[in-house]
């Protein structure tokens, strides 16, 4: 591990262990908000399978219905009994915080322009396309959290992925690379204090000689 560039000091060694002490409980946080993170992602995933398969399986009940009021009915009729639709969805989007990171929170408010809830005739009409409108306008609710699950689990995915390159990064570069330079910094100190202290003696044992002498 290559350690850092500086000046062998007690003011540098008293700053990178500040630095390590930083860097070790950063590690810590980071670790745990990756963990919960991680938790909270897995829930959601499970809901959001269950809920995926929910709305494949109405959908495909209510397309074979239009299938079938298709085959009932002629393309113009059908057409025309869809022109003019009786209920209005409109979406608000706010957001959710989980985990520091920001998720959509969708919710929705249901107008109906008239009393009927079919925006046609049943005299017209097949009751296949009864039962598909129907059967589309109960699906509504579990699209609107489907795609406010499947937003959330995108974003949970990207910043758990992020936290766990912060994570890497910490554990295996930076606070190994401060352990060793403190290291080298502390033998280097030691050496030169060992130089100072032999050199002391000498010149002691120089003025004793002399001293001696006189």
């Amino acid at each position: 591990m290559a350690i850092l560039r500086v000046n062998p000091t007690r003011m540098e060694l008293t700053r990178l262990k500040k630095r390590l002490a930083t860097a070790i409980r950063g590690h810590k946080l980071l670790k745990d908000k990756r963990d919960e993170m991680v938790r909270q992602f897995m829930l959601l995933i499970r809901r959001n399978r269950e809920l995926r398969l929910e709305v494949e399986a109405a959908l495909s009940e209510a397309l074979a219905g239009f299938v079938l009021a298709r085959v009932a009915m002629t393309r113009e009729a059908l057409e025309e009994a869809l022109l003019f639709p009786v209920r209005e969805v409109t979406l608000k989007v706010s957001k959710a915080n989980i985990m520091s990171v920001n998720v959509p929170k969708i919710s929705y408010t249901e107008k109906k322009h008239e009393q009927a809830f079919f925006p046609y005739g049943l005299l017209t009409t097949s009751a296949e396309l009864d039962s598909a409108i129907t059967r589309l306008a109960g699906v509504l609710p579990q699209m609107v959290e489907l795609a406010e699950l499947e937003k959330t689990c995108n974003m949970l995915a990207d910043e758990i992925e992020k936290t766990r390159r912060r994570v890497n990064a910490l554990e295996y570069v930076m606070i190994p690379q401060l352990e060793e330079t403190i290291k080298y910094i502390r033998m280097k100190l030691d050496e030169d204090e060992r130089g100072s202290l032999v050199r002391l003696m000498k010149t002691k044992d120089m003025i004793a000689q002399r001293q001696v002498v006189e």
